[in-house]
């Protein structure tokens, strides 16, 4: 499997897990020059930035410990420019990891809210 195939495997995953547990999908693949968000989600009055990590295996480490403090600083970034352009008045907002693993030929699916 490719790497980017895994990652689209992976974010429609997350998509489907975060719809399960009641979160409305507002936007996925919300591309700018400077980067991508994964998913926006929302629920109970909170806008979540969703950034999607997807692995082979976690022989490495976690799917989530690939988030850096950049790629925080990056998404930080980006969701200024979504909230700006599209929900200039959200309240509250929040930054999840969903930590996508191969585990025994199926996926392991980790939320991690409010994950920086």
């Amino acid at each position: 499997m490719e790497r980017r195939e895994l990652g689209q495997i992976g974010e429609s995953l997350a998509a489907t897990y975060l719809a399960g547990c009641g979160w409305d999908i507002v936007d996925r693949n919300v591309r700018y020059r400077e980067g991508e968000i994964d998913i926006v989600a929302a629920r109970g009055g909170i806008l979540a930035f969703v950034e999607v990590k997807t692995r082979r295996s976690v022989a490495f480490g976690s799917p989530a410990e690939a988030v850096t403090w950049r790629k925080q600083r990056r998404i930080r970034s980006l969701a200024s420019r979504y909230l700006a352009e599209h929900h200039p008045r959200a309240h509250a907002i929040r930054f999840d990891v969903v930590d996508i693993a191969r585990d025994r030929g199926g996926f392991l699916v980790t939320h991690l809210e409010g994950a920086f």
